[in-house]
């Protein structure tokens, strides 16, 4: 076979193994970044949160003297003239931006149409850099040329994202001395300067951030998202991410984790093993039985990763899974990951004990109230503010068949940023919430679209330390085997030290 052979697969995709999750076709010729001047960007920034907070500022000062009624339609009015400031600018940049509508993308629903459409469009416009910048960044961050470095390299990038974009190359693997298909995500020059720019805007990323919440104090989510998208920057921390990952996950029966090419990897550059799979698109073309493993399997990742190994991906985007038939999954992208403390876990734990397991509701608020999630003593029935809270739960607050629909993951989100609820004038989302928010209304939407049919709450027992259930389906009693017989280095090898794993009978 050629090596041009090996690009290819049967369906004609070969997908990649690291952070990419635009992977629609990309005009060439395109600049890396818009607008990467400094001073431009800080100017237009800055002329947009003096617009914005004039915006609020005036709406504050009419409704001191109007009515109940009035207010409202104050609310409203302000709402869509900020996002339509809003709108207007982001069309224009690039950088944190970008990379804030792409986390924002899972609230759809529930944003004003002018900042839903805005933030839709920074999704799909990822433009990538020129082969000859690329070639520069690779021969710097790693000291040769890329003849020297690679046996072949595809000039064309087969995925673009906010910060940098992915080609397939072949190397000769200096441990076995054969050819070794690669990924090579490159950063685009000059977008840790355009992101740094951004950051320092916090009243534009906590206007943004208000609209989905009628209390919201935006502060420790601006100050989270700032330090998530500054470490993303960092590709070696990201590869320390996915090295741990790896180890954690190796040999699962049907989670994969692509190994990190320790010697062609830098802050800069971070090469992994090329993995060949389906794509999401290809994923919704298979029957349902299909499907349904594949939802089962991504929900099984998303909460081991949390509850067992106290940390998981915050970016559960469609284009970083590759698919691979009866529910093997790889995962992709470890640059936006969290890593909890086990006060953390523990308030986590107890939400999920008093709203699905107990259906505590005076319990329940008494954790939020603590946890920072509701004002202490707001005037809100107990009850009521239980139901509000625990409908995030009810996928798994009883024990029953359930099949997720597009329309239903819909409602949680439209819900959960429900600005009409009196309730959601009561609420905020403390620094420890911000990214458990984006993977599981991300994960939500993910199961939607598949409509994946499942006991989900008979999965999730399996996961949550508290109950350590015992396996409920096929999939679970696979990995309840890879439980009993992995290493026990595996078993507490996360970079923060994950939980141990444990496994019971029913």
């Amino acid at each position: 076979m050629s090596r041009r052979a090996l690009w290819l697969t049967a369906g004609g995709v070969a997908a990649v193994a690291t952070a990419a999750v635009t992977r629609s076709r990309l005009t060439k010729g395109m600049h890396a970044i818009a607008q990467r001047n400094r001073a431009g960007r800080n100017t237009q920034l800055a002329t947009l949160g003096l617009q914005v907070g004039a915006t609020y500022a005036g709406t504050s000062a009419r409704k001191l003297f109007a009515s109940t009624e009035r207010r409202v339609e104050l609310d409203r009015e302000r709402e869509l003239k900020t996002a339509e400031q809003i709108a207007d600018r982001l069309g224009q940049m690039k950088g944190a931006l970008m990379k804030l509508g792409q986390m924002a993308s899972y609230l759809d629903e529930g944003l004003p149409e002018p900042l839903r459409l805005a933030l839709a469009t920074l999704q799909s416009n990822a433009p990538p850099m020129s082969f000859e910048l690329a070639r520069g960044v690779i021969e710097r961050e790693l000291g040769a040329s890329l003849d020297d470095l690679f046996v072949t390299f595809d000039p064309e990038p087969i995925a673009a994202a906010s910060i940098g974009q992915v080609h397939r190359a072949i190397i000769v693997d200096p441990a076995s001395g054969e050819e070794r298909a690669v990924a090579v995500k490159v950063q685009y020059p000059g977008v840790d300067t355009a992101i740094e720019s951004d950051l320092r805007n916090t009243e534009l990323l906590g206007a943004i951030l208000k609209q989905g919440f009628g209390g919201l104090d935006p502060s420790e989510m601006v100050e989270e998202i700032k330090s998530r998208l500054t470490e993303e920057l960092d590709y070696a921390m990201e590869a320390r991410n996915q090295r741990a990952f790896h180890e954690y996950y190796r040999d699962h029966p049907f989670f994969n984790v692509p190994a990190v090419i320790d010697q062609l990897s830098t802050a800069r550059v971070l090469t992994t093993e090329l993995v060949v799979g389906s794509t999401w698109s290809e994923l919704l073309m298979w029957d349902q039985r299909e499907r349904d493993l594949a939802g089962e399997a991504i929900f099984r990742f998303v909460f081991r990763s949390l509850y067992r190994f106290r940390a998981f991906n915050g970016d559960p985007h469609p284009g970083n899974y590759l698919f691979h038939r009866d529910g093997r999954v790889t995962f992709l992208d470890f640059g936006l990951v969290k890593h909890f403390t086990d006060a953390e876990l523990h308030t986590f734990e107890s939400m999920v004990k008093a709203a699905a397991i107990d259906h505590d509701d005076v319990g329940f608020r008494a954790i939020v109230e603590a946890a920072g999630l509701l004002k202490a003593g707001a005037p809100i029935d107990t009850v009521e503010a239980g139901e509000y809270f625990s409908h995030f739960y009810e996928p798994v607050r009883e024990d029953r068949v359930m099949t997720w629909t597009p329309e239903y993951s819909s409602a949680i989100v439209r819900h959960t940023f429900d600005r009409g609820s009196p309730i959601s004038q009561y609420a905020t989302v403390p620094k420890s919430f911000v990214f458990i928010q984006r993977i599981n209304l991300g994960l939500y939407a993910i199961l939607g679209e598949l409509h994946a049919t499942g006991n989900y709450r008979r999965v999730a027992e399996e996961l949550w330390p508290m109950t350590n259930g015992g396996p409920s389906t096929p999939m679970g009693e696979a990995e309840a085997e890879w439980l009993r017989t992995r290493r026990p280095s595996r078993q507490t090898g996360a970079a923060t030290g994950p939980k141990t794993d444990s496994v019971s009978r029913p």
